[in-house]
């Protein structure tokens, strides 16, 4: 169809609401025409021209708004897209990142309680944030179990697995988040598919203070928890950060990740929240089914 002709369809949608409009825009024509008569130094020429200016302000920003809403969106699932794939470790420069989260990642949804998929809800449309603010989609937290500060948690989480072209597990990643010293962190955790080994973790929202909390996005920090293991060999979560340099040479250093230099209570936020979603109350029974019987 021409562009014309499309424009002109468009117009003829509001022709009902002009018409309605009509006897007040004439209104509006005429209040113009009086106040433009005014002198300039009339106090009701000076307040009406300002209120027509905000008026029209305000009509510019929500037109704005709604106009750009798909492109922040856009933006904001492509960003997490983005993310996934690099704690995933197949993010190359340049790439496509739409296509190759659709070829390389799956994205299911848990039942936390259970560690089963759930396969009547649209994984695409699903968002695990705003699920926790549902009270028909949460659960509050005890607080003896609350040890990532986050008092309420969605019952089901969106989890991502790559696969190789045999259909076997590659790696499995965990949305995770709990509370530092100034702002709740959100981020990905990637394992081996044994449920047990680090691949990767990242930030990926988070306010906490630059060149101290603020290094869990730094890249270096976050290569040292590759290989790290998640669970104590009584099957609890056993991984944390210390104080100072994790020594290889000592017993449990498996378990452990250098500190954040300067930013304790970060540091015990990372530990906090890795060890809550790898709980019993986050992950484990779903990465127990994962090591028993291949679930994916």
């Amino acid at each position: 169809m021409p562009n014309e002709a499309k424009k002109s369809q468009s117009l003829q949608k509001f022709e009902p609401y002009m018409e309605k409009l009509e006897p007040y825009l004439e209104k509006a024509r005429a209040y113009r025409d009086k106040v433009l008569a005014m002198h300039n130094d009339s106090l009701e020429k000076t307040i009406a021209i300002a209120l027509s200016i905000c008026f029209v302000c305000a009509i510019l920003v929500s037109f704005a708004a709604v106009a750009l809403k798909p492109i922040q969106q856009h933006n904001k699932a492509l960003d997490m897209k983005k993310n996934i794939l690099e704690v995933a470790g197949i993010l190359e420069p340049g790439m496509d990142i739409d296509s190759a989260f659709a070829e390389k990642i799956e994205a299911k949804i848990v039942d936390l309680a259970s560690g089963d998929y759930v396969e009547d809800i649209d994984v695409d449309a699903y968002d695990q944030r705003k699920a926790a603010k549902d009270p028909a989609l949460s659960e509050r937290i005890p607080p003896e179990k609350d040890i990532a500060s986050i008092k309420v948690k969605a019952k089901l989480a969106k989890v991502y697995l790559v696969k190789s072209s045999d259909g076997q597990i590659q790696s499995i990643i965990l949305p995770v988040h709990g509370y530092g010293l100034w702002s709740t962190m959100y981020g990905f955790l990637a394992l081996d598919a044994d449920g047990q080994t680090v691949q990767s973790i990242n930030f990926y929202d988070q306010a906490e203070t630059p060149g101290l909390g603020g290094e869990v996005v730094n890249p270096n920090w976050r290569a040292l928890w590759k290989g790290k293991k998640v669970y104590a060999e009584s099957g609890q979560p056993a991984l944390e950060l210390i104080k100072g340099v994790v020594d290889p040479g000592k017993p449990g250093s498996e378990y452990q990740v250098d500190g954040l230099a300067g930013a304790t209570l970060t540091s015990r936020g990372v530990t906090n929240l890795v060890r809550y979603w790898m709980s019993e109350e986050g992950f484990a029974p779903y990465l127990a089914k994962i090591r028993q019987n291949g679930v994916g």
